[in-house]
Parts: structure tokens; sequence; C-alpha cells
């Protein structure tokens, strides 16, 4: 025992050294692929087990999990299909209360914001908690997707590395790209779609540099998800036929539909989520029980509609496969985007992705329905128009056309299709972009103050400290008389303020510098504490600028 215990400290003290002479000379590139194909692994593992929690977790909640979940939900009584959503609602009210400072669970908004403003770190505490509530919610009623939790899992993993590394911010957020590609690859089992979700969503550019390492995860987490899983697609699909040149400006119009249905989606989600706020504010709700409300209103619906609980592909592959009437589809249709809207209000936790998803096969089928009811001589199928819509509406709520198309190919292995889902995906991103200009997440993160949409130039003025950049106040030769002439017309920083408050004051006083202050509670304790240079401002800002255009275009 005392041998193994030698050899066990050994090697703790290797990779100690080993850790340590990457921090001091950083990775080479054979080292980062490297770090990247075990991240891949860490993350397609990391997917797995959350896969199989929930279906654990369902089948100890509702007796079935996976394509037999609606049938043993529809025999259940119904004060049981009730208190099954508010008890997983109550968890998970009490364990984001616990472990995040603002009881939301986080979620792929927060690996977009931490790969743009925090070098590719996430919250770990708050993330560990959310995916955990995550679990809970998809496995007691809850309506939201599993791919949303799964990419935070990677992007905790790719933090906790980045930091024992003490990676730049480049290397930083290309290993969390590392780790969202491998975890979106591992739930859809589609590599290549990982490899684009992870570049197109999280990083939002496609730096060649990234690449290699990028799909090197993402077939390590396909590997992982393959070897459990088997080599099949998530859906299998009747063989359908289409005339290309008379049906392609009917997927068109589909396109125009999937897109209003897109904005209808997300403006429901933001308003029901204002209106919760102002219920709770009012009835002076606790944060810890408001998703246990969210989850008496999902038990309600599913008595009707038990089909809503969960990710929800069993109904999606019912809609694939064409075994929904259009009434039903529409019905379907309309419960699910109710009951995602409430889980999302409710902070419950959970992703967007297999929601939108599910919508868009629902909305796809009851427009083939229609199509192929008006065009009987046309010989195609309604089937055909479910894939389309599948993909447009997701497309168009994650502002990720290029990788949802591939997922939906490599979702349903219908190459075949890719023609028609590629009309319908890009008129309904180009509709829904001139009706609300920015996806969800990032509508998300506007309404918590942070805006990436608008590009680097808006976001990077956010992402540099007054603090950091000023100098000491004894180590210039100002008059302090007339620092203090400045303060008192109201041209000052707080010591805590950031770049995007201190430009539009030097653009529009016109001055050189500004005096930085340290605000204390009491009159008397307010300080000069230093003075921020106008250059230094502008250095800082052009530095940032130049970087991030070294690594988009590297």
């Amino acid at each position: 025992m005392s041998l193994i215990n030698k050899k066990f400290n050994e090697f703790m003290l290797d990779i100690s050294r080993y850790l340590s002479i990457i921090r001091e000379y950083g990775l080479s590139q054979m080292q980062f692929w490297i770090i990247a194909l075990l991240i891949g692994i860490a993350s397609g593992l990391a997917t797995l087990g959350f896969r199989l929690a929930i279906t654990y977790l369902q089948f100890f909640s509702y007796g079935e999990s996976g394509i037999s979940l609606t049938d043993a939900v529809s025999q259940l009584p119904w004060f049981t299909v009730m208190i099954i959503p508010i008890t997983g609602g109550l968890i998970v009210g009490i364990i984001l209360n616990i472990f995040t400072k603002d009881g939301r669970a986080r979620s792929v908004g927060h690996v977009i914001e931490g790969a743009a403003l925090y070098e590719g770190r996430v919250e770990g505490k708050a993330g560990l908690a959310s995916s955990f509530a995550s679990v809970i919610t998809l496995s007691t009623g809850g309506s939201t997707g599993r791919e949303g939790p799964v990419v935070l899992l990677g992007s905790l993993i790719s933090s906790k590395v980045s930091r024992w590394i003490n990676a730049d911010g480049i290397t930083g957020r290309n290993l969390m790209g590392c780790a969202v590609a491998a975890a979106v690859s591992a739930s859809f089992n589609a590599p290549l779609a990982g490899a684009l979700f992870a570049l197109e969503v999280v990083l939002r550019h496609y730096a060649i540099q990234a690449l290699a390492p990028i799909l090197i995860a993402s077939v390590a987490g396909t590997v992982i998800s393959r070897l459990y899983f088997g080599n099949v697609t998530e859906f299998t699909l009747p063989v359908h036929t289409q005339d290309f040149y008379i049906e392609l400006p009917a997927h068109l119009l589909l396109g125009i539909v999937c897109a209003f249905v897109a904005v209808s989606f997300i403006k429901s989600v933001f308003w029901a989520e204002t209106l919760g706020d102002k219920f709770q504010k009012i009835l002076r709700i606790p944060n810890w029980s408001r998703p246990a409300f969210a989850g008496a209103f999902l038990g309600l619906i599913a008595i009707k509609f038990p089909h809503i609980i969960g990710v929800g592909y069993e109904t999606m592959s019912l809609a694939l496969n064409g075994n929904l009437l259009f009434w039903t589809a529409i019905f379907f249709a309309f419960a699910k985007g109710l009951a995602v809207v409430i889980t999302l209000a409710g902070r419950m936790g959970g992703g967007i992705f297999s929601p939108s998803l599910m919508l868009g096969a629902l909305t796809g089928l009851a427009f083939g329905w229609i199509a192929v009811s008006i065009f009987p001589s046309v010989d195609g199928d309604e089937t055909l128009y479910a894939i389309s819509g599948m993909g447009a509406v997701a497309a168009a709520i994650l502002g990720a056309p290029i990788s949802t198309i591939l997922i939906v190919i490599e979702l349903t292995g219908d190459w075949q299709a890719g023609l028609a889902v590629m009309v319908a995906v890009s008129i309904a991103t180009a509709f829904t972009s001139k009706m609300i200009h920015r996806s969800f997440f990032l509508t998300q993160l506007e309404r918590r103050g942070v805006n990436l949409s608008e590009g680097p130039h808006s976001y990077l003025l956010a992402k540099y400290k007054v603090v950091s950049i000023m100098n000491s106040y004894e180590k210039t030769n100002l008059d302090e008389k007339y620092l203090w002439q400045m303060i008192e017309q109201g041209q000052y920083l707080d010591i805590g303020a950031n770049l995007e408050a201190a430009m539009p004051m030097f653009q529009n006083g016109e001055c050189e510098y500004l005096p930085v202050l340290s605000i204390g509670p009491e009159k008397n304790s307010t300080k000069l504490v230093g003075v921020l240079y106008y250059i230094d401002a502008l250095k800082t800002f052009n530095q940032a600028l130049f970087d991030t255009s070294k690594e988009e275009h590297s």
C-alpha cells in the first residue's frame, strides 16, 4: 500500500511540475491539441452522465423514460401529474437560491458572455448548481432541453482547465469552444454540427487556428456518445420524395411562417419573465418558491398534454414520421410553446435547443398537411416540411443557421433534404433578424445589461476596468484644486467604473483626463485615488480591438 501511495505522490508531483511549465511558457500546438482531446473526452462523458441522470430520474418520477414517457404520464392519476413538477420546482428553487446570487439558472448565454468578456471562463459554483437544477427540471416535468445545460457543463470543465494552466484569453476561449463542441456533438451525435455551433454561437467567429482542436474535441465527444448509444441517428424517418423545382417555393413560404413562430416564441418568453417578476414582487413570492409555482402550471397542462414533459424527442419523432394530424400538430405546438415559456419564466433551468426543434417540427408538419392538400398532384409529402420546419424555427431562435442545418441533417440522417432545409432556414433567419435583430441568447444577455450583439467595438469597453488603467493620483503633477472643480461639475469616474462609462465622458466633455474617486458611504469618506487619461483609455481599447482582430483572422 505504501508503494502505491509513493507512486501516486510521484505522479501528482509530475503533474504539478508539468502544469507549472505550461503556466510559465504557455502551450505548444501539440500540447494544446492533446488538452483539446482530453477536454472533448471529459465533456462527452459529462454529457453522457447528464443524459443518463435524466433517464434514471424520469424513471424514478414517472415509472418510465424515453419514448414511453408520454404514455406513462397519461396513465398516472391527475394529482400525481400535478405533484411531481411542483416537487421538482421546489427542489430547483432551493438549489438555485442557495448556490446562485439571483436564483436564476445559468445557460448558454452565460457561456457566450464568458467567451466574450471573461477569457473563456464561467462561474463554477453557480454553473454546477444550474446543471444539477436542470437535471431535476427535465426529470420532473420541466419542458426545456438538455443541450443548454451540457454546453454549460462542458464550459465548466474548460474553465477549470484554463485556470489550472493560467490560459490567456485566446487559449481560454478556444478551450471553451472545444468543450462546447464536444458537448453538443455528444448530445446530438452530430460532430460537424457540434464544431460549427461552438464557432458560430459561442466564439462567434471562424478562426482557422481554433478549427483543428475544436474538431478534435467534437469527434471525441461523438465517439463517447456512440460507444454507449451506438452509431445511429436520433430519428428514423420514412422514405419521402420531393419535386424540388415545384416544392421549393413552398419551403420558402414555410421559412416565413417559421420566422413568425420564432419571433412570437422569443417575445413570449421574455414577456412572461417580465410578468412573472411583477407578480412575484406584488405577491412577495420568495425566489426559492417561484419554480414550484411554474411546476404547478406545468402539471395542469400535462394532465391534458403529457407530451410537454421533458425534452420531447418522442413527439418530435411522431411529427417527423407524419404520425400527427393537422389539428393535433397545432395543439401540440401551442401546448409545448406555452410549457417552455412557463418553464423558462419560472426559472426552472434547462435549454432552448430541443424545444425549438420540436416547435419547428410541429409547425412544419402542420404546414405540410396544408401544402400537400392544396397541391395533391405534386409528388411530395408532409414529413419533408416537418424536417425543414425543425431547422427553420431552431435557426431563427438560436441565431445559428449553419450549425442548425447540420444538426437537422445529422439528427435525421437525411442529406437529400438539405436543399429544402437550407431554403427554409435562410428565409426564417433573414425575416427574424428584421423583426427582433437579435437571437434568443443575445436578447437574454441584453436584458441583463450585457450587449454583445453590436460586436467587439461595443462589448470590449465593458471588459476593462478604470482601476486597471488609471494612474495613481500621487504620481501625477495635476492641480488637486482643479481636479475637485471637475468633480463638482460631474466630470469624474467611480473607481468601479469601466471604459464603457469613461469613453462617452471623454468624447462629450472634450477633456484629456478624468479624476477617479473612491466613493464611501459618508460624504467625508470620498477620496481622490487616481486619474484616467484619455490617451491611456484609447491605447487600451485599440490594443483590445487589435487582439480581437488578430484572433478572428488567425
